[in-house]
C-alpha cells in the first residue's frame, strides 16, 4: 500500500466501507443507425457516452450522491461495434481516495438476434469526484475489494493514480520552468 493510499484509507476510516459489488452495474443498449459514424460502425463518442453514463451511475451509487467526471484516464477500442449489436457496459469502483473514485468499465457487444457470447470491444478507466449540493468535494466511503480480481483492480488503480499525479506534477513543473524562462503559452 502506498503512503497516498494509506492516508486516504485513514481519512475515510470513520466512513463505513462498501463492497465492490454494492455499486457494480451493467448498462445495455441496442445500437441503431443513428449511432453510426461515416464508416458505418458505431461512433466512438456514442460508446464513450455509454461508458460515462455507466461509470457515473456506479460512482453515484458508491458515494451515495452526486459525482462528476474528473477525467477519463484511458479509453481503448478493441473491436468495432455495428448496428444491431447489443452493447453491455459493465462498471465498478476499483479504488477510492478521500473524495475521488476510479471506475473501471468493460464494454461488450453481441448480436441482438444471435446466441453467441458477447465479446469485449472496449475498456476505460474514469475518475469521478463526489460533490455536495454546492459542487464542493465530499468524502466517499472506502471501497472494499471482495475477490482476487477486485484486489488486483484496486492495486492497478493505485498505480494509475500514481502515474496521473506524476504526469500532472511534471507538466506543472515544465510550465513553471518555461514561464520563468520568459515563454508565454
Amino acid at each position: 500500500m502506498t503512503d497516498q493510499a494509506s492516508t486516504a484509507d485513514m481519512e475515510n476510516a470513520d466512513i463505513p466501507g462498501k463492497p465492490t459489488a454494492a455499486s457494480r452495474t451493467t448498462l445495455s443498449h441496442i445500437m441503431t443507425h443513428s449511432d453510426t459514424n461515416l464508416l458505418g460502425t458505431v461512433h466512438g463518442g456514442v460508446i464513450m457516452k455509454l461508458v460515462d453514463d455507466a461509470a457515473g451511475a456506479v460512482a453515484g451509487r458508491h458515494s451515495g450522491g452526486p459525482a462528476v467526471t474528473a477525467s477519463m484516464d484511458e479509453m481503448a477500442f478493441l473491436e468495432p461495434v455495428r448496428v444491431g449489436d447489443l452493447v453491455h457496459v459493465k462498471a465498478q469502483v476499483n479504488w477510492t481516495g478521500r473524495t475521488s473514485m476510479e471506475v473501471g468499465v468493460r464494454v461488450l457487444a453481441e448480436r441482438w438476434n444471435e446466441s453467441a457470447p458477447a465479446t469485449q470491444v472496449g475498456s476505460a478507466y474514469l475518475v469521478f469526484a463526489a460533490v455536495d449540493a454546492d459542487g464542493k468535494p465530499r468524502r466517499v466511503p472506502p471501497v472494499v475489494p471482495e475477490t482476487d480480481r477486485d484486489r488486483r483492480r484496486y492495486q492497478e488503480a493505485q498505480i494509475r493514480r500514481t502515474h496521473r499525479l506524476a504526469r500532472r506534477r511534471a507538466i506543472m513543473e515544465l510550465r513553471e520552468k518555461r514561464a520563468a524562462e520568459g515563454y508565454e503559452d
